[in-house]
């Protein structure tokens, strides 16, 4: 397969890390549902424009959803706790987190209703003293990884909630093997990158987060839930 080396629309293809400039590829692929196998994935999109010294890099929201873990917004019943939470949460132009009653429901589906009060009653306190983002530290991931449909969103997703992926660690490892190169599952809008996990230790996290830290990836539909990062010789 030609790769076609190029950014999505506003982002740069490179960027320099200590001296040392990579390119940040986005991948694009068919829109992903729980009919695809993450192995197949790769093996068609990845694996022929890998190469040898490549970090593979990939949407938490594209493993969820091999996984079955996006749920269509019609099937979830919020309780009267969600509705109330969700008025509270901070919402951005880069994701609707836990600020409508479905996406908080599904967390305290996923947390336990205890944990997310307990999230909300120290993020309180952190609002009262000026700081941001205690809520999630107490939460975790699970409802870090959380997110709903956006103006943005690709169909059919902008009907449905996206759950964090099951065992991130065993996918990117998953995903390594088809590809023949190390793969990160990350979670990355237009604020800033994390990352859930990473196939091999070779992979850097620190050098992961300033490499992703603009999202190469784009932040509206532009199907690319894949990306490589790869060293551009001078």
């Amino acid at each position: 397969m030609d790769l076609e080396i190029k950014p999505n629309e506003g982002k740069s293809l490179t960027v320099e890390i200590d001296g040392e400039c990579y390119a940040r590829i986005p991948v694009k692929t068919h829109v992903i549902t729980n009919s695809d196998k993450l192995a197949d994935i790769f093996l068609d999109y990845v694996k022929p424009a890998a190469l040898p010294g490549d970090i593979i890099f990939i949407s938490e929201k594209a493993v969820s959803c091999t996984q079955g873990r996006a749920i269509r917004m019609a099937d979830i019943r919020p309780r009267r706790l969600a509705k109330f939470l969700c008025r509270f949460v901070l919402k951005t132009p880069y994701g609707i987190g836990l600020g409508i009653p479905e996406t908080m429901e599904m967390a305290l589906r996923e947390c336990g209703t205890i944990r997310i009060l307990f999230a909300a009653f120290v993020s309180a306190i952190g609002k009262l003293l000026g700081k941001r983002g205690w809520f999630y530290r107490i939460a975790g991931e699970k409802a870090r990884a959380i997110d709903g449909p956006c103006d943005y969103t690709l169909p059919p997703y902008n009907e449905y909630v996206v759950l964090g992926p099951e065992d991130p660690k065993k996918a990117a490892q998953t995903a390594a093997e088809v590809c023949g190169c190390p793969v990160a599952v990350v979670d990355i809008n237009d604020l800033g990158a994390n990352i859930l996990a990473v196939s091999d230790d070779c992979i850097g996290v620190e050098f992961m987060l300033k490499a992703l830290a603009d999202n190469p990836l784009g932040q509206e539909s532009q199907q690319t839930p894949i990306g490589i990062v790869r060293a551009i010789n001078n």
